[in-house]
């Protein structure tokens, strides 16, 4: 799954540490999810959306490559 979670984090100039802060999740995951290495659980996708206040959609696109 794309994303543009890099991006919008670089936008607010949060580090990785920050934002699981925000998230409550570890700067492992924000990373995986941000390499496209881990998809985010939807209660999680929703929480990033929030944060950000944008749609999912916004945020995550599907992409059939890996």
């Amino acid at each position: 799954m794309k994303n543009r979670l890099k991006v919008l984090r670089a936008e607010r100039d949060w580090t990785q540490a920050q934002l699981a802060v925000e998230l409550e999740v570890s700067r492992q995951t924000v990373n995986a999810i941000e390499k496209g290495k881990f998809d985010p659980s939807l209660p999680l996708a929703f929480k990033v959306a929030r944060l950000f206040d944008m749609a999912i959609e916004d945020i995550f696109q599907y992409s059939t490559k890996s």
